[in-house]
Formats: C-alpha cells, sequence, structure tokens
C-alpha cells in the first residue's frame, strides 16, 4: 500500500517541523508577526493548524521558534570555521567575510531582526537560547581579541560586544537600507564590485582599529 502525504509526515515529525519553520520564516519576514497567518503557513506545509499550534504552542511560539532557528544558523556557520587554528587577523577576516555574506543571502533574518526591535525583543526576552547561542559569538571575538594582542598583531583591548556591534552594524544595515539608500544615492548594493569593496572597507576598519594603539 502506498504510503500518503500524511503518513510521511506524521513518520517524519522532524521534517515536518523544519518545513513549517522554514515557511513560517517566510511568512513573518513578508508579513511581520501581526499580518502574518498561520493558515496560510498551515496551507503551504500541507499541515494543518492544529498541527501548528501542537508543535509551538500558540502563533507568537511560533514566531519565537522561528526567531531561535534564525540566530541557530549564523551561530552553527560561525562554529564551523574552526577560528582557534587561524593566526587572529585571518581569523577575524572569515568571521566578518561569514556575517557579511550570510545577511547579505539571508535577507528573511535582517527583516526578523528589525521586526523584532519593532517589538522592542518582548518575545525574544522569552527565550533563553537566544542569550545562550549569542555568547558563542562574543567568546569566539575574545578569544581573537587576546590571542591578537598576546602576539602583538593588534594593539588595541577593544571590548568584544562593541566588536560585535561594529561588525553586526555594517553588515545589517546594508541589508536592511539596501532599497532606501540604494534609491537615495542610485547604487546597486549588491552589484558585485561594491559588494567586495564594502567586504573589504569593513574588515579593514575593524582590523586598523585594533591595530592602532590607544592614545
Amino acid at each position: 500500500m502506498a504510503k500518503t502525504a500524511g503518513d510521511a509526515r506524521r513518520n517524519d515529525p522532524e521534517r515536518t517541523r523544519e518545513n513549517i519553520l522554514e515557511v513560517a520564516t517566510q511568512e513573518f519576514a513578508e508579513f511581520g508577526l501581526s499580518g502574518a497567518r498561520v493558515d496560510s503557513i498551515a496551507e503551504k506545509t500541507r499541515t494543518s493548524k492544529r498541527m501548528i499550534y501542537y508543535y509551538y504552542g500558540s502563533k507568537e511560539g511560533l514566531y519565537l521558534a522561528v526567531l531561535e532557528r534564525a540566530y541557530r544558523k549564523i551561530r552553527s556557520l560561525e562554529a564551523d570555521l574552526q577560528l582557534a587554528e587561524l593566526p587572529p587577523d585571518e581569523a577575524l577576516r572569515q568571521l566578518i567575510s561569514t556575517t557579511f555574506d550570510h545577511d547579505e543571502q539571508n535577507p528573511d533574518f535582517v527583516r526578523l531582526v528589525s521586526i523584532e526591535n519593532i517589538h522592542h525583543a518582548m518575545h525574544m526576552k522569552r527565550s533563553s537560547e537566544i542569550a545562550d547561542l549569542n555568547i558563542s559569538v562574543i567568546r569566539t571575538l575574545q578569544d581573537i581579541i587576546d590571542r591578537g594582542l598576546a602576539t602583538g598583531t593588534f594593539q588595541r583591548r577593544a571590548d568584544a560586544i562593541d566588536l560585535h556591534m561594529l561588525i553586526s552594524a555594517f553588515c545589517f544595515f546594508r541589508v536592511s537600507n539596501r532599497y532606501t539608500f540604494g534609491t537615495i544615492f542610485q547604487r546597486d548594493l549588491s552589484e558585485p564590485q561594491l559588494y567586495n569593496r564594502h567586504k573589504t572597507m569593513i574588515s579593514e576598519a575593524v582590523l586598523g582599529y585594533l591595530r592602532s594603539p590607544v592614545t
């Protein structure tokens, strides 16, 4: 007897949840928390609203799961870089490049974070996972800074969170504001030559800051 789509979903709940989160990411990124419809997510995933609520409890619970998944993705990419094995300046370039490319390739992540800022991070505050996930990048940056100071590669003892904010601000802004900024200044921020120039710019800016002694 042939298996139905419903049988496949019941036999692979992990795949079902991943499919729900993938579609929900697109829905929330496009319409925001208030405009997103669970009925639409259920229809696109060929599941039911009841099943979604069974997994996530509520629309807000699903939205929070989407946020957690988004942060889990970028932190996982960083963990795969094995930066501790690289010289500190090269490790920092790799981390910046990964952040830069991730934000460009995942505009839904940028939109989701922007939406959560509109809500004053009220949903994110309910998640212990997001806080724990983001400790890893600060530890990574702190290790790079410490190694750079020990070898004389860096001269400035920067705060790791400040450095993370500096990197994130540039990478995030050029995606979140690409349409307004691009319209005002008539520039396509995804054009390859400009894209590569900006990637080099943020790397050199951060490295230059760390290499310059405090005066």
